[in-house]
């Protein structure tokens, strides 16, 4: 297979998957004849052959994927102007405190919004994909640790939680992570600023992602 059919074969895979393809994908899509480098090669190519059109093609945590492009948004929500269920602040208050203080136990998060987290907030946030359970603590009744998932930095368009906008300032916790309700497909990142001033019971938790997370939608790909 010459490098041009490859990229073909590879285009397609990427436009017609359901969720982002590893390297691992690629290469049993493959089977083996094409190597990491030459991979990416051909991804690098797919992007610039992409550039001037309404997709993208990105680098999330779980793999690549098709996305549109921020700028095309308000147009793509007229196709789906229905809104996803909204979390409480108490729901949105915890995300962020695991987010940005992880590994945490329920204790930990307590602590910093100085209320009690009930099991279903918890709940909310595990069905949802965004957190997990990746140990327990070693203290007396070996209390559970929390962590976020790759799903939540897939849709956030991120590839690590090192991109994750550092903290500089006190933003309205509850208010920033309100926008993840409104990308229920994921997200690229587009970094903004906020103002919004925070209570001092979150402990200035704060995370500048407001509009980042509600910009654009990925390509959901079709399967026959």
């Amino acid at each position: 297979m010459n490098m041009a059919q490859a990229k073909r074969v590879l285009e397609t895979a990427l436009l017609t998957a359901g969720q982002p393809l590893s390297m691992r994908d690629m290469r049993v899509l493959f089977d083996d004849e094409i190597g990491a480098d030459t991979l990416r090669q051909l991804l690098q190519d797919l992007q610039f052959d992409w550039t001037h059109k309404g997709l993208e093609l990105t680098l999330v945590a779980s793999g690549w994927r098709f996305q549109s492009r921020p700028e095309l948004r308000h147009h793509l929500d007229r196709l789906h102007p229905e809104k996803p269920p909204k979390y409480t602040r108490a729901v949105l208050e915890t995300l962020a405190i695991i987010a940005y203080r992880q590994p945490v136990t329920r204790g930990d998060m307590e602590d910093i919004r100085g209320v009690t987290i009930g099991s279903q907030i918890i709940k909310q946030l595990e069905d949802r994909g965004w957190i997990e359970v990746i140990g327990h603590r070693e203290t007396v009744g070996r209390p559970s640790l929390f962590a976020t998932t790759r799903q939540f930095l897939d849709d956030l368009g991120l590839q690590s939680l090192d991109q994750l906008p550092v903290l500089s300032g006190a933003v309205n916790t509850a208010d920033v992570f309100g926008v993840l309700t409104d990308s229920a497909d994921g997200s690229s990142f587009d970094s903004s600023a906020l103002s919004h001033e925070l209570p001092d019971a979150t402990l200035q938790i704060a995370i500048p992602l407001e509009h980042e997370l509600a910009q654009p939608r990925p390509l959901i790909g079709i399967r026959e």
